[in-house]
């Protein structure tokens, strides 16, 4: 008999260490940021319109 999963919950905890001395590597460029986001944005629309084609 197979097993459906009707829902997933994942839940993360990001711990920030104040001690920790900045780096160039911890924060990412504001470019790189944008290039991220717009990337998400691509991928929910295109799942939103997968949903609606349905």
């Amino acid at each position: 008999m197979p097993v459906e999963i009707r829902e997933l919950i994942i839940r993360t905890t990001i711990v920030d260490h104040a001690g920790q001395s900045d780096s160039a590597g911890s924060q990412p460029s504001a470019g790189g940021t944008d290039a991220i986001i717009a990337a998400c944005v691509a991928q929910v629309l295109k799942i939103l319109e997968r949903k609606r084609e349905r």
